[in-house]
């Protein structure tokens, strides 16, 4: 009776005192919409580069125009990599390409702007106040949206490092990116942009007819997009020479790539070459022939068969003798 008693004093206690929890938030100094608004901006405007005259030439890059750049890392990366890309072989240094890459960067940053549809917040003045009424006016907004953009420009020129002549330049064209938010009568964000997929509901994927399209395809479009994920075949001659470094002994004969067979293969070993001989692959053997292989029941069947057939000098004595029996008394024969 008392653990009873015990257990309903220890339930009233718990409802009346009950009790909280606390989450720790924090924030980067940068919030992600701007970074993504950037990061955007600069993968189209590095994107629209058409680097392909490039490809297949010794290339070396100098970014020592991009320092201090807004997100100067990303931009070099990205530049690097859509120089790879595009099929630029990238050196390390400047003594050993053929050619620099030069680029710069006339605009990395972003814009806000605010329109409201409604009634603004206004702050009532000292001299109309009436006492027991409030100090200002709160908003009251009909339709409210915020767009924040972002815009990169970046430039890229090639010349030639041993004769200082030009080779390539991209031109100017800045590129946006945009985040919209939209409240309808309090309702939102109702979330847009070159940043988003598709329209979003407070974080979430809204789906509506003819709202939410893909806004990324103009740059999946490009001839070599940077945000598309892509593999890029490695050259013969490169994994050749990688199978010959990573040879035991560095043997070349260990590494040879195997043609496939050809006439001079059938020639013997003396009509090729002792080092020709050492390269080829074995000899195949023919199969080893199949006439002492049959089984019993062959034969029996074959044996059957011969005693079956009658032997060829008995045939000629039933039939008379041969051709020359009826000449044997011409010439006195019996």
């Amino acid at each position: 009776m008392r653990g009873m008693n015990w257990r309903y004093a220890a339930a009233i206690v718990f409802l009346i005192v009950g009790g909280c929890g606390t989450t720790r938030w924090s924030d980067t100094p940068r919030t992600a919409t701007e970074q993504m608004l950037l990061s955007d901006a600069i993968d189209r405007a590095v994107t629209q580069l058409d680097f392909r005259t490039l490809a297949g030439k010794d290339v070396f890059f100098d970014d020592q125009y991009l320092k201090g750049v807004v997100d100067q890392n990303y931009i070099v990366s990205t530049l690097r990599q859509h120089l790879l890309a595009s099929g630029a072989i990238l050196k390390e240094k400047r003594e050993d390409a053929t050619y620099v890459v030069e680029a710069r960067a006339g605009a990395v940053g972003t814009d806000r702007h605010d329109l409201l549809f409604g009634v603004p917040s206004v702050t009532v003045p000292s001299f109309v106040a009436i006492p027991g009424a409030p100090s200002s006016i709160p908003e009251i907004p009909l339709v409210k949206e915020t767009e924040q953009l972002a815009v990169a420009k970046v430039a890229v020129f090639a010349y030639n490092r041993i004769t200082g002549r030009p080779v390539w330049q991209s031109g100017v064209k800045p590129v946006r990116s945009t985040a919209e938010d939209t409240w309808v009568f309090g309702a939102g964000p109702f979330q847009q942009g070159t940043i988003y997929d598709r329209t979003q509901f407070a974080g979430s994927s809204l789906d509506l007819p003819l709202i939410g399209s893909d806004r990324r395809s103009g740059m999946r479009n490009a001839p070599v997009a940077v945000t598309a994920e892509m593999t890029f075949p490695e050259p013969i001659e490169q994994r050749d020479s990688k199978a010959l470094a990573n040879a035991p002994g560095g043997s070349t004969r260990q590494a040879v790539v195997r043609l496939p067979a050809t006439a001079d293969e059938n020639k013997t070993d003396a009509e090729a070459g002792p080092e020709n001989a050492e390269l080829r692959e074995p000899r195949r053997l023919k199969p080893p022939r199949l006439q002492n292989m049959r089984s019993a029941s062959d034969r029996r069947q074959r044996r059957s068969d011969v005693e079956r057939k009658p032997a060829h000098g008995d045939s000629k004595k039933k039939s008379g003798g041969g051709l020359f029996d009826f000449l044997k008394p011409l010439f006195g024969g019996e």
